[in-house]
């Protein structure tokens, strides 16, 4: 895909889920609540648990667009601290900093400032605290390397047109040990690219869609272990919505590369300070950490 192509689908999504976030404050005025977004009964709140749904902002649950329920694969324990990558209003997110408690933290990502501003209201009206909305993409996540214990995510690494770095900053992110738990659609190995897109758009999460031995060839080359990858239900022919779990070994590893020895301590050249720590930063501070990495060709090795 060309850079100008890059740019064009993700102008597409962003204004997709824009809309979908306006659509949902619109209605909060309504007699009868917030019209939730149209979607068909493979994607949605359905896919979560009327239990789930209850203890929620209505906003919240009509805001849902994903293909399955990636808090309940994910195993949340007390006390963890846990990234939402494509957080939409938030769903996962609340869910996510209830089950880690008052002593853990839940992050949502997102690029769309209309999805942005609905989170934070639903966080709100939900009374919950030990939450943070970032703003930005899901290929250069604005958290420092080794912060995180579980990244999860709904139905949205598909819609990346840079799948390789979406995989390789969740790496980055992750303590050694930490975990994802992701819901996604993936399609069947026969299909090619151009199958894939004959059954739906980009924006519809079909025609970006990873098969199977991609989703697996691109984690483990960024350097994921143990990973399963489940289908639970199919969205359209030869499409299916999958649970992923994987690990990130608890040794010092980059992918690729086997174990290698931590960055001395005068990591300045690497564009950072504290390289591969939780208080890692850049030397400019008008730069983000990847932004520091990627210039000097540098990256975290722990």
């Amino acid at each position: 895909m060309s850079e100008q192509a890059s740019i064009d689908v993700r102008e597409t999504v962003r204004r997709r889920y824009a809309a979908a976030a306006v659509k949902v404050t619109a209605g909060q005025a309504a007699c009868c609540g917030p019209e939730p977004v149209e979607v068909d009964e493979n994607f949605g709140a359905t896919l979560y648990g009327a239990d789930e749904r209850g203890t929620l902002p209505a906003e919240a649950v009509a805001a849902s667009l994903g293909c399955g329920n990636p808090t309940a694969v994910a195993e949340l324990r007390e006390g963890e601290r846990v990234l939402d990558l494509g957080s939409g209003g938030g769903i996962d997110v609340l869910l996510s900093a209830r089950r880690v408690g008052p002593t853990g933290k839940a992050y949502g990502l997102d690029m769309t400032e209309e999805m942005l501003a609905l989170a934070l209201a639903n966080a709100a009206t939900a009374g919950v605290t030990n939450v943070e909305f970032l703003k930005g993409t899901i290929e250069a996540i604005p958290l420092p390397a080794q912060t995180i214990d579980v990244v999860v995510s709904n139905c949205v690494i598909n819609l990346s047109v840079d799948k390789p770095a979406v995989f390789a900053e969740t790496f980055r992110v992750l303590k050694p040990g930490g975990r994802i738990g992701v819901s996604d659609v993936i399609a069947e190995d026969t299909l090619t690219p151009e199958q894939r897109a004959q059954r739906g758009d980009y924006v519809g999460c079909i025609a970006g869609a990873l098969s199977f031995a991609e989703y697996r060839e691109g984690l483990e080359a960024a350097g994921f272990t143990a990973i399963e990858i489940t289908p639970t239900h199919a969205v359209a022919d030869g499409m299916h919505s999958a649970v992923v779990r994987a690990s990130k070994p608890a040794g010092p590893t980059v992918a690729g590369r086997g174990t290698v020895a931590k960055p001395a301590a005068d990591d300045s050249r690497c564009g950072v300070t504290a390289c591969c720590t939780p208080a890692e930063q850049a030397t400019d501070p008008s730069v983000s950490v990847v932004e520091a990495e990627n210039a000097s060709g540098c990256a975290c090795r722990s």
